[in-house]
């Protein structure tokens, strides 16, 4: 009876200080974009290898299409958002949301595949369908670039659709051509090799415009009311993010079973090979304040296309913890 008691106390104590662990952890709730997306590149290798929890926080991500995201980000139904593209957060300022962006994950790429022997160029795209998730600012710094090159983006007739059914498009040849970015890029070549990929000379059309070859373009945004009150959570929050960056590069085949973890094993070798040359991939998980010329050479190349209505304030480029 008295080793009964004593393993039922044990037991007890064991309990309560699981739940005083689970009390202990700051609960966050993120939107993000469904899969395949770059807002739901990091999450399942954050909850996989509980990176929030040792941190000290209890992050719950809430999937949503781009258009769903927006609205719900910009009306403060979630006060975080974890595939900010920097344009929209910019334009949500503009707009009298007062946003800022906490810190990038991803630079930008994008790329425009097709099947169609008549399209060699964008400006072939004139006149000619283009399937696209016209609702993300991938879409829009699609739309500064293809202007470096001389094409009239207006002239294209674009199908908007959600960003999962853009690898159905390619596949399917259902439209002369469709704009997508990466994981989807990688995953629609390796399920369709022959796929050919238009040059945008991303590179090239950045640099030239600002001397610069670095382009934030996705990260982790809040709304600054929220900020002002949980300024502690933040480097948590950052550092989660950052471990799970860290994880990633260094466990590439691992972490592509996490991140297709419906793919095929074809999918998931594609994903690893894109993580170990990051190339398109972009991770780069740096405090906004670290790189605010970039972001407001990003800030200009919206305005130049009349996305953005006027210059965002400088308040949406947060500046760090004790910065």
């Amino acid at each position: 009876m008295t080793r009964c008691l004593t393993g039922l106390a044990c037991l007890a104590m064991l309990l309560s200080s699981a739940v005083a662990r689970a009390e202990a952890l700051d609960p966050l709730s993120i939107v993000v974009f469904g899969p395949p997306s770059l807002g739901a590149f990091l999450p399942p290798i954050i909850k996989a290898q509980k990176l929030d929890e040792k941190n000290g926080l209890a992050i719950k991500f809430e999937e949503r299409t781009p258009d769903a995201y927006t609205a719900q980000f910009n009306s403060d139904e979630f006060h975080l958002g974890g595939s900010a593209s920097l344009l929209t957060v910019g334009l949500a300022d503009t707009r009298g949301v007062k946003v800022t962006y906490l810190f990038n994950l991803f630079d930008f790429w994008g790329a425009v595949v097709t099947s169609r022997p008549d399209v060699r160029t964008l400006k072939d795209l004139e006149g000619k369908d283009l399937a696209a998730a016209k609702g993300t600012t991938n879409y829009v710094m699609f739309d500064w670039f293809a202007r470096q090159l001389g094409a009239d983006p207006a002239k294209f007739s674009v199908i908007n659709t959600a960003t999962p059914g853009l690898i159905g498009y390619a596949l399917a040849d259902r439209a002369a051509a469709v704009q997508l970015w990466e994981p989807a890029y990688t995953t629609l070549l390796s399920k369709k090799a022959d796929m050919r990929t238009i040059d945008l000379s991303i590179a090239d059309s950045w640099k030239k415009f600002t001397g610069s070859r670095n382009i934030p373009y996705l990260g982790v945004a809040a709304h600054t009311d929220w900020v002002e009150k949980n300024q502690k959570l933040i480097p948590k929050l950052y550092a989660t993010y950052k471990e799970a960056a860290e994880w990633v590069t260094a466990h590439p085949d691992e972490a592509s079973k996490l991140i297709a973890a419906r793919g095929s094993p074809d999918d998931q070798k594609a994903i690893a090979d894109l993580i170990r040359a990051n190339d398109r991939l972009g991770m780069n998980v740096q405090w906004a304040s670290d790189v605010a010329a970039e972001i407001r050479s990003v800030y200009a190349a919206g305005k130049s296309i009349a996305f953005l209505p006027a210059d965002p304030s400088a308040a949406t480029i947060y500046q760090g913890p004790g910065r």
